[in-house]
C-alpha cells in the first residue's frame, strides 16, 4: 500500500486540514499519515480559537512517520507562522522528501485568517521552491506575486510567476473567480505548457474543505503513481464530485462528500 503524509492543522469540525485530507487518501486507496501543525476550534460558521504547536513537535511527527512508514508523497497545508514554516522547510529537504504537494493556506472559507501576514514571506522563499505542485487559490496567488487576478489571462500570468520563484509546476484555482459561462477554471501550468481545467460550478454553500481536499486528492494521486498532470485532472474531477454530494451538514459552509467514488 502506498502512503501519504499530510502536513497541517486540525479541523475540529472535520471538514478541513488534517481531518479531510487522511479522509481523502482513504477514498483513494492510500494510506494516510499526519503531522500536525495547529490545533483548531472551528464548525461550518466559522473559526473561533487557533493554537500553533511548537515547531521541534511538528518537525518529531515528520521524522517518527518517515523513519518507519515513509511518504510516496506529502501534502502541506496550513503552517501558522513562520517558525513552523522554517521547521517544515528544513525537514522536507533534510529528509528528502519527494512529491510535495504545497496548499498556501492563507485563509479560513468563512474569512478567519489562518497564517499571520508576517509569514507569507518565509512561506514564498523557503517551501515555495520545495513544492512539485503548489495550489494556491486566487487571493493566495495574488498575496504571493502581488499580482491583481481577475481572469484566466490573469491565472496564466501568476502562474508564470510562481514556477518562476521557484514552484516545479502550479494550479491557480479559479473558484474565486466570477465567469459569465458559470465555469470554474483551474490553469496549470508545468514552466512550460498551459493546461486549462474547467468544470460548471455548483451552486451550493457547502465548499468548506475545497482546497485542502484538491492538494491531498492531487498527492494520493502522485502516491499512486500518476504524472503530475494526470494527479492535477483526477483531482479536479474527485473535488467537483464531492462538491456536489456534498451532505448538506452545518448551518454555514458544510463539508464535502469525501467518500462519493465509494458509494
Amino acid at each position: 500500500m502506498r502512503t501519504a503524509l499530510t502536513i497541517a492543522g486540525s479541523d475540529s469540525g472535520g471538514g478541513a486540514g488534517i481531518q479531510a485530507d487522511l479522509k481523502t487518501f482513504a477514498a483513494h486507496g492510500v494510506f494516510g499519515t499526519s503531522a500536525i501543525t495547529a490545533i483548531t476550534a472551528q464548525n461550518t460558521r466559522g473559526v473561533t480559537t487557533v493554537l500553533a504547536l511548537d515547531p521541534d513537535l511538528v518537525v518529531a511527527q515528520i521524522d517518527a512517520v518517515v523513519s518507519d512508514l515513509g511518504a510516496d508523497a506529502t501534502k502541506i497545508g496550513m503552517l501558522g507562522n513562520a517558525e513552523i514554516i522554517a521547521a517544515v522547510a528544513r525537514a522536507v529537504s533534510r529528509l528528502g522528501l519527494a512529491q510535495v504537494v504545497l496548499d498556501p493556506v492563507m485563509v479560513a472559507k468563512g474569512g478567519d485568517r489562518l497564517l499571520a501576514p508576517s509569514a507569507v514571506e518565509a512561506l514564498r522563499t523557503l517551501l515555495l521552491p520545495l513544492a512539485t505542485v503548489l495550489t494556491p487559490n486566487v487571493p493566495e496567488a495574488e498575496a504571493l506575486t502581488g499580482l491583481a487576478i481577475r481572469s484566466v489571462a490573469d491565472q496564466r500570468e501568476a502562474a508564470e510567476h510562481l514556477v518562476g520563484m521557484g514552484a516545479q509546476t502550479v494550479v491557480v484555482k479559479g473558484g474565486h473567480l466570477t465567469r459569465e459561462d458559470g465555469r470554474a477554471v483551474d490553469v496549470f501550468f508545468d514552466g512550460h505548457e498551459f493546461v486549462e481545467l474547467a468544470a460548471a460550478r455548483v451552486d451550493t454553500p457547502h465548499t468548506h474543505g475545497t482546497g485542502c481536499t484538491f492538494s491531498s486528492a492531487i498527492a494520493a494521486a502522485l502516491a499512486l503513481g500518476n504524472p503530475v498532470e494526470r494527479a492535477v485532472a483526477r483531482a479536479k474531477g474527485y473535488v467537483t464530485g464531492a462538491i456536489a454530494h456534498a451532505p448538506g451538514l452545518g448551518h454555514g459552509h458544510g463539508p464535502l462528500d469525501h467518500f462519493w467514488m465509494n458509494q
